[in-house]
């Protein structure tokens, strides 16, 4: 890798890594590591994975647990109006969407933390694969803990 390693630049070396060989992709967050990062192309793929629910306590309560669980790097909680139907009749509610990225490997384990702690019935959980670019890959990878992908602790309800 060497001093093209965008990370090379930015820290000194503190440890040879192994390069997370369980995300199984090409993703490294450590200075001078020895796996090839996507170098043909300047992004690289994230998951982005969404969610609702019907209170600001909870969106909260939700995106804190995750991001301190390290199952992602950041999550944006917004207000929104969710037009559905439940039950037979057609809703017009107030609820907050969760955005929460995360690497590829590192979603299933998110989605399953999230249902887990999730106070609906039958919750939203959305995953999409979407472009970034590197230097926000990498500082991504650096924030979701390999270790949270094979099973987090559960966040106090």
């Amino acid at each position: 890798v060497g001093n093209n390693h965008p990370e090379a630049q930015r820290r000194p070396l503190k440890r040879r890594c192994g390069c997370f060989p369980a995300r199984q992709g090409p993703l490294c967050s450590y200075a001078l590591c020895q796996t090839s990062i996507m170098t043909s192309s300047p992004d690289a793929q994230i998951a982005v994975v969404t969610t609702t629910v019907g209170d600001a306590a909870a969106a909260h309560r939700l995106a804190s647990g995750a991001v301190q669980a390290r199952l992602a790097a950041c999550v944006q909680v917004e207000a929104i109006t969710s037009h559905y139907v439940w039950q037979g009749v057609q809703q017009a509610e107030a609820e907050w969407r969760l955005v929460c990225k995360t690497l590829l490997s590192a979603a299933p384990a998110l989605r399953d933390w999230l249902r887990a702690q999730h106070p609906y019935e039958v919750p939203q959980l959305l995953t999409h694969a979407v472009q970034a670019e590197q230097d926000y890959v990498l500082w991504l990878a650096q924030q979701v803990d390999p270790a949270s992908i094979a099973g987090p602790a559960q966040a106090p309800r």
